[in-house]
C-alpha cells in the first residue's frame, strides 16, 4: 500500500486553482481535498492522510505524467486517486471512495473497536 512517512495511507487529489467550466457552484478542488481529509478523520481515524496535488504545477516526474493523463484524457477535476488508480473524478462519489477503501481492509474507527 502507499503509505506515507506517518504510516497512514496516501490518497491523492489531483486538481488546480482554476474551476473548471462545467462544475458552477462546485468547490474548488483544493477546498474538496480539504473536506475529504475532514471527513476521513472523521470517519476512519488517522489512518489516511489525502494530498492535494496541482496538475498544472507538478513537483515530480509521477506527478507530471499524471497531469499529462488528466490533460490528455480530459479527465475531469479534482481526479481522487487511491493506490494508483483513479477512484472517482468530478464531484467525488464517495460510494466509490469508501468501496475502493473497504476493499485495502480500511476500516471505520467505530468498527475497528468492535
Amino acid at each position: 500500500m502507499r503509505k506515507t512517512e506517518e504510516g497512514k495511507l496516501e490518497v491523492l487529489v489531483y486538481g488546480t486553482g482554476i474551476i473548471c467550466a462545467s462544475c458552477i457552484n462546485a468547490p474548488s478542488s483544493e477546498e474538496t481535498a480539504s473536506w475529504l481529509q475532514s471527513l476521513f478523520d472523521r470517519k476512519y481515524g488517522n489512518q489516511l492522510k489525502v494530498r492535494y496535488i496541482d496538475f498544472q504545477k507538478p513537483r515530480n516526474e509521477e506527478e507530471k505524467a499524471f497531469a499529462r493523463r488528466i490533460i490528455s484524457e480530459d479527465l475531469w477535476y479534482p481526479v481522487v486517486v487511491i493506490e494508483d488508480e483513479i477512484v472517482t473524478e468530478g464531484n467525488p462519489n464517495l460510494k466509490k471512495i469508501f468501496k475502493k477503501l473497504d476493499q485495502l481492509g480500511i476500516k471505520p474507527k467505530d468498527e475497528k473497536m468492535k
